[in-house]
């Protein structure tokens, strides 16, 4: 070979090298939109559009509609509220019911039960589902799935929410995002972003670090844009840093669109909007549900010049591409078939059988053997509370909905004698007096009611096991308003330690959507089950597990405390915020560890000061026990870990870190281990959680198997986000992989270095 050949032959190894690198590199950089495919052909209609046409697709025409441009065929734009359930049709232009008959939809279980599946196959199912259910109703786009971290206990939207973990989030969010997506309905993930708070909310300016927005609440959002292709995204209510959400040009223009390739719309939170200009110039397409600023005042503004031609076709661009990917439902097909179908029923039962979480079972009272008992009283006024409604916000006018009452009922039959009591009133602001949506509620923490206290007192005493389910409800936790505490409300403690005192025998059922106070429960009940608002087959799925037709495979999404205080935004005094009525004034640096006091006028300033420490990333790296931490679920069986091991010693940014751990069912019955994998850096330079989460894997065993289980971490997943470089870097070093049963159990550790 001449040198001339040898030269050119050098040179496209060297470019193809280079280029497979960058493609490694790259790869979790999103790949181009399917939206992009119409850019073109819009181009063409935005030619033939009059001002006046594109002007008017900016706002909201119904309460859950924007216009089209019916001369050319562009059909309106109907959103459907969600996540968990299809809300019934409403008047054109209020929340008031439209009363129709087909409307009756399924009530899917909440966000942090779906999170307690910990499988984005089900999170797929799930959305496929709820996806069907939009289109039998004439639906353009899902509002949902709600992705924000669950970063209060006492959040208002937590059991929304999935979990206060990103990685967890995220997983969940792309199955959710593409199992919706798949039958033709468009998704709108919300609320973007950093929305982590239910009082003030329409207020607050979040004031976050770059890096732990980047690592700890933009991560779910950035995985169902990237890798689920999402086509619409929902501005939040408040501020981040100084900036409207709706109007924030470094969160919807930058990062969303220029960076992650973002192709959709973005749609405003219902009367979430605060400007014109600012408003339509830094990204927001969609003003709901009405013309308030994007109405009249923007057709005022483009003839001022204020805002250019160039800018009102981008926004138009932005919703036709969504338009022409999502095809529009023809009047006389929609809401002519009923919602709720058996298949997405299926689905449902199915979620909640795999979300509920054994969380103790010292004595081994479940599951329930039968043949043991002649009688069991099932106390509790959250055995016959339904969750479909309730509260402020959305929910589900359904077809039907199992409580743990009636679920056990159908499955018990008349196998043997079944008794029941109330227990406790269950708590409803609306039954309390006048409501100001967004104000505190009235305390849902007072004392037992004696009478119903003693009924329960005298039913648990003739019988031979007490099944007590307690926990919050829908006005408990809801939109609008974050709880105080997470004291059962009711008396509910009370109640426990009376029946205790009769009937030491008691499984605890906790009907909930976020974290309790479980103290008193957890002395006064050996087995204690998490059972969430988990939909119209709730009843049913619960009934099964705990009569053992099914073993419990689900996991915590999120750490429950000893008490609140143990969390971080409350151990910092960041949060509430001064004036709240509650908790410190203080504000506590996590760097520095300097304390200021809170300015009154700072009251709608929330400072995220623990940085990355949300959640268990907290509880692990401030050496603070919780009653149950993240990750944690029992089953009827006992796994056992051993031989972990990495392929690799070393392993650098353009590889896949890959580990393998044996797996074994001990015990009788089989049942599912969820391994996850946790990572530790080691005398890093860089401040990083005492651990985090990066992988983990559903394992099906029967009694007595053992399987060889394959986690995969990209290296990429172990950057960190250099605020000075404005860019993930990944730092080399040594790091311990740590593999357990939850963020608490770490059953085997190994260790690996990142090298560049």
């Amino acid at each position: 070979m001449n040198t001339l050949k040898k030269m050119i032959f050098l040179l496209l190894v060297g470019m193809i090298f280079v280029t497979n690198l960058q493609s490694q590199l790259t790869s979790n950089r999103a790949t181009p939109s399917i939206l992009n495919k119409y850019d073109a052909q819009i181009d063409e209609i935005i030619s033939n559009m009059t001002l006046e046409e594109k002007l008017g697709m900016f706002y909201g025409i119904r309460m859950f509609s924007s216009a089209g441009v019916p001369r050319l065929g562009i059909a309106d734009f109907e959103f459907a509220d969600g996540p968990f359930g299809i809300r019934e049709e409403l008047e054109a232009n209020s929340w008031s019911p439209a009363g129709l008959g087909n409307d009756l939809a399924t009530f899917f279980p909440t966000g942090s039960a779906l999170a307690a599946t910990w499988n984005p196959d089900i999170a797929y199912k799930y959305g496929v589902a709820i996806g069907a259910e939009g289109r039998l109703r004439g639906k353009d786009m899902l509002l949902g799935p709600a992705i924000n971290i669950q970063r209060l206990p006492v959040g208002g939207r937590t059991y929304e929410y999935f979990s206060e973990d990103p990685f967890l989030s995220a997983r969940l969010s792309v199955g959710y995002t593409k199992g919706v997506q798949s039958v033709g309905l468009a998704v709108c993930l919300k609320h973007f972003a950093l929305n982590n708070q239910e009082n003030n909310r329409g207020r607050v300016d979040v004031k976050v670090s770059q890096r732990a927005m980047r690592e700890i609440y933009l991560p779910p959002f950035e995985s169902a844009v990237k890798e689920a292709d999402a086509w619409g995204v929902m501005a939040a209510y408040n501020k981040v840093n100084g900036f409207w959400c709706s109007e924030n040009e470094i969160l919807q223009e930058k990062i969303l669109r220029d960076e992650w390739g973002f192709r959709g719309l973005i749609v405003s939170d219902w009367g979430g909007t605060h400007s014109t200009v600012n408003a339509i110039k830094n990204g927001l397409d969609i003003e709901m549900p009405n013309g308030m600023f994007l109405g009249k005042a923007l057709v005022d503004s483009v003839k001022s010049g204020a805002v250019s031609i160039d800018v009102i076709n981008k926004r138009v661009k932005d919703i036709l591409r969504v338009r022409l990917h999502v095809k529009p439902v023809p009047a006389s097909e929609a809401n002519k078939t009923l919602t709720s179908q058996v298949s997405q029923q299926r689905t449902a039962y199915e979620v909640a059988t795999k979300s509920i979480v054994l969380l103790k079972n010292e004595n081994s009272l479940l599951p329930l053997d039968l043949k043991k008992y002649k009688s069991i009283a099932i106390i509790g006024d959250n055995a016959q509370q339904k969750n479909a409604t309730g509260g402020v916000g959305a929910g589900v006018k359904t077809l039907y909905e199992i409580t743990p009452y009636q679920g056990l009922r159908d499955r018990l039959g008349n196998t043997l004698k079944v008794t029941y009591a109330r227990g406790y009133k269950s708590f409803s602001f609306f039954g309390n007096g006048p409501f100001q949506f967004g104000q505190p509620l009235p305390s849902p923490y007072v004392p037992a009611d004696t009478a119903l206290l003693n009924e329960a007192v005298r039913v648990a005493q003739a019988a031979d096991l007490v099944l007590f389910v307690g926990g919050t409800n829908r006005e408990v936790e809801t939109e609008g308003s974050d709880r105080t505490s997470i004291q059962l409300p009711s008396g509910q403690d009370e109640v426990i330690k009376a029946i205790a005192a009769v009937n030491p025998n008691i499984v605890t059922v906790i009907v909930s959507g976020g974290p309790v106070d479980l103290n008193t429960i957890n002395q006064y009940s050996s087995s204690i089950v998490m059972s969430w608002f988990n939909g119209s087959e709730g009843g049913h799925a619960l009934a099964d597990i705990l009569l053992g037709k099914l073993a419990p495979v689900g996991h915590l999404p999120f750490t429950m405390p000893v008490k609140l205080e143990d969390s971080p935004a409350f151990a910092l005094g960041n949060y509430p915020q001064a004036g709240g009525g509650f908790g410190p004034d203080v504000f506590v640096n996590l760097v520095d560890g300097n304390q200021s006091a809170i300015a009154v006028e700072d009251r709608n300033i929330a400072k995220y000061s623990e940085e990355l420490l949300v959640g268990y990333r907290w509880f692990d790296t401030k050496k603070i026990k919780p009653l149950f931490p993240f990750g944690h679920g029992l089953t009827y069986t006992d796994f056992e870990y051993a031989n972990l091991k990495a392929t690799q010693e070393k392993y650098s940014l353009n590889e896949t870190l890959k580990v393998s751990v044996d797996v074994k069912n001990t015990g009788k019955y089989e049942a599912d281990e969820l391994v996850q994998l946790y990572v530790h850096r080691v005398k890093s330079k860089i401040f990083y959680p005492e651990k985090e989460l990066k992988a983990f894997a559903h394992v099906p065993l029967k009694a007595g198997e053992t399987t060889t289980v394959t986690l995969d971490v990209p290296v990429f997943s172990l950057r960190y986000w250099d605020e000075k470089k404005n860019e993930w870097v990944l730092e080399k070093g040594k790091i311990e992989i740590l593999v357990g049963a939850s963020s608490g159990d770490i059953r085997q550790t190994t260790g690996i270095e990142i090298v560049k």
